[in-house]
């Protein structure tokens, strides 16, 4: 076969004839230097998923105090207020053990800067723990203490400070989202629309898990609409992800991050359901429901984390993109 007559089989896949013949061109593959990835994955342990998770159960947990308060449900407000707490200090705890050294988190808070989720997320922070904090120690007061002058004015102030928290929770429920798509990740970054509504529907989800945990059930009616809504945004916005076209999204439709997302999603599913029916009733089966909200939240972000990782260690999913974009440019056109 001459020359052209390949070249004609290679770009058409038929002869001259019109049968139907195999290509002589090899299927492109993306290949780097060396086979080294494009870009150097992320070098976060298992503490960055933890931290994503903890600092929005505590997010999700202001907000549901604050409702429990505002609607006069003492015993559903004193565990959300605590156990969201409990959680700001395990986020806090789990970034700074991640950063390496403590004053690394401390010298974040000499600048402020807009264009820098992370000094945004920072700052959040700092706005939202104190109100966080006020409201849980007016919880576990010793009853020695609540009597005493401090103490009333300490209780006096749960309620306010309460509201401060839940503010800003929204904020510190989302920011981490954004500040994952800001990376060059590339499936952090083409899920940049998505994430923030992941992110917030597993912090409403985990909290109205902890409230179902935690909270007698008469009382637990505000966990449980919560707990539906937020499973609803989460499991909405991940299978955008999923349907979102180009190569990346076979980082979260594929191997450990896909196997994660999944169970995570069954988890979510089945905690919002029994949420809506058998949690109404019997308090053992809240319980059940709340793990299961919990635990969906827990595997949500682990399969978000590993996705990202993922997306790294394989050339194509750096280079596809990029020359998407490329030809988006020549025809004139914004690429999302």
């Amino acid at each position: 076969m001459s020359r052209d007559g390949a070249v004609r089989q290679g770009r058409g896949g038929r002869d001259d004839d019109g049968g139907r013949e195999r290509s002589m061109v090899p299927r492109a593959t993306f290949r780097s230097y060396y086979g080294r990835p494009v870009l150097k994955p992320p070098v976060w342990e298992w503490k960055i998923p933890a931290y994503l998770f903890t600092g929005g159960l505590s997010a999700g947990a202001a907000l549901l105090a604050a409702g429990a308060d505002l609607t006069d449900r003492p015993e559903l407000r004193r565990t959300a207020r605590v156990g969201g707490f409990a959680a700001l200090l395990a986020s806090m705890y789990l970034l700074v053990a991640d950063l390496g050294r403590p004053e690394r988190f401390h010298h974040m808070l000499r600048v402020a800067k807009p264009s820098s989720p992370m000094s945004v997320g920072t700052w959040i922070l700092v706005a939202y723990g104190p109100g966080s904090a006020l409201a849980a120690t007016a919880e576990v007061l010793p009853a020695a203490v609540r009597g005493t002058l401090p103490g009333r004015l300490l209780r006096l102030a749960a309620r306010p400070a309460g509201l401060s928290a839940a503010v800003f929770a929204p904020g510190v429920a989302s920011y981490t989202a954004v500040l994952l798509s800001q990376t060059a990740v590339p499936a952090w970054h083409d899920a940049r629309r998505e994430l923030p509504f992941v992110f917030t529907g597993s912090a409403a989800a985990s909290a109205a898990g902890l409230g179902m945990l935690t909270a007698p059930v008469a009382e637990a009616g505000p966990a449980r609409r919560l707990g539906a809504v937020g499973a609803a945004a989460e499991i909405v916005a991940s299978r955008l992800i999923d349907r979102r076209p180009g190569l990346v999204t076979q980082a979260y439709t594929t191997g450990r991050p896909h196997r994660l997302r999944k169970a995570s999603e069954y988890l979510t599913l089945g905690g919002a359901m029994t949420a809506l029916t058998l949690a109404r009733r019997s308090r053992v089966a809240a319980a059940v429901g709340g793990l299961a909200l919990m635990a969906g939240s827990v595997l949500q972000r682990f399969g978000t984390f590993e996705a990202g990782v993922t997306s790294t260690k394989d050339p194509a999913y750096v280079v596809e993109p990029q020359r998407r974009r490329l030809q988006a440019r020549e025809e004139g056109r914004d690429e999302e």
